[in-house]
């Protein structure tokens, strides 16, 4: 366990991930993602350079998620955060996005992520829009069938 938060633990063992209660909260809730099947998914959990959970300390309720993608020396990619409704509102965001970026091993990294909402809780912790020039993109190229 990395520290507790008001009612809340955060973890970074992905053992503790409720695979099955992210995968629901992703594949019903989120906007993002949505042509991952149950197996892309998996995968990604099994090849994540780091997840971070956030817990009901009573309960042990997964009621938050963010996964990372890194080349682990300079470089990571900020995916699949939430939280649930029932534990808005109390900062729990603001404190999983600080765990997975700030606290750990990936701290001096460069880090970039797509969001379509929450741009202003993004920039409390340094993202902003790509300003050197030298970021480039390929929108998704979808798969037929």
């Amino acid at each position: 366990m990395i520290g507790t938060f008001g009612a809340y633990e955060l973890d970074d063992d992905p053992d503790r991930i409720d695979r099955d209660a992210v995968w629901d909260f992703l594949s019903t809730e989120a906007y993002w993602g949505r042509e991952r099947v149950r197996a892309d998914f998996d995968a990604q959990l099994a090849s994540a350079w780091r997840l971070v959970g956030a817990y009901e300390t009573a309960t042990g309720r997964q009621v938050g998620f963010a996964r990372a993608i890194s080349d682990g020396v300079a470089f990571a990619y900020l995916s699949d955060v939430y939280v649930l409704p029932i534990a808005r509102g109390a900062g729990l965001g603001k404190e999983l996005v600080a765990t997975i970026v700030d606290r750990g091993p990936g701290a001096g990294f460069r880090w970039s992520l797509h969001t379509s909402d929450a741009h202003g809780l993004y920039r409390q912790y340094g993202f902003t829009e790509p300003d050197d020039g030298r970021y480039l993109e390929r929108p998704p190229q979808y798969r037929a069938g």
